[in-house]
């Protein structure tokens, strides 16, 4: 177990986890950890390929393999969760064992619109991305809800002020004491 607690970023693609995550770890002083770039290293092929080559369920299982393997790390990191990371319940083990995990949140219009030009991501290829993601939000919200210790709002905020708030709620959730803030 790390001297300090990791901190790992759960929620639907578009809520800016690997962006505020960027962040974060600026701000901490820690390495950030995408745990769908451990994949792909692992892998040597991206999510999509991996989805299209493999399938979902073979994704899933190098994804638990890449969760644990953040959060075994000695040294704190800032975890940038793929989106369905909490949904697999060794994941959420993991995350809630090690980490203090905040889900980045916000209606399905605005995350469709962050991701309009992102053509990897494999659970967006087609058909209508606000109903899919409407689909995920509800049927991931009690998973992330049992991972989660915080829950931020990025609708109406900057990445710089998502950061703010998740070092905010990092801080009260390991007693302020945390490194490199």
């Amino acid at each position: 177990m790390p001297a300090s607690r990791h901190l790992a970023l759960i929620g639907l693609m578009g809520a800016g986890k690997t962006t505020v995550g960027a962040r974060c770890a600026a701000r901490l002083g820690r390495e950030l950890v995408d745990t769908d770039a451990l994949v792909e290293a692992v892998a040597g092929l991206t999510v999509a390929e991996i989805f299209a080559n493999h399938g979902e369920a073979a994704f899933r299982a190098m994804e638990r393999t890449a969760v644990a393997d953040a959060v075994a790390s000695p040294a704190a990191l800032v975890i940038s969760c793929g989106g369905g990371v909490a949904t697999d319940v060794e994941n959420r083990a993991a995350l809630r064992r090690g980490c203090v995990v905040v889900w980045l949140d916000g209606p399905s219009d605005v995350l469709a619109a962050r991701v309009a030009g992102d053509t990897g991501r494999p659970l967006l290829t087609s058909g209508d991305r606000v109903a899919t993601l409407d689909r995920l939000a509800r049927t991931r919200a009690d998973a992330y809800g049992a991972c989660a210790d915080a829950r931020v709002d990025t609708t109406n905020l900057t990445p710089d002020e998502v950061a703010e708030t998740v070092l905010a709620e990092y801080s009260a959730n390991t007693g302020g004491a945390h490194d490199g803030a």
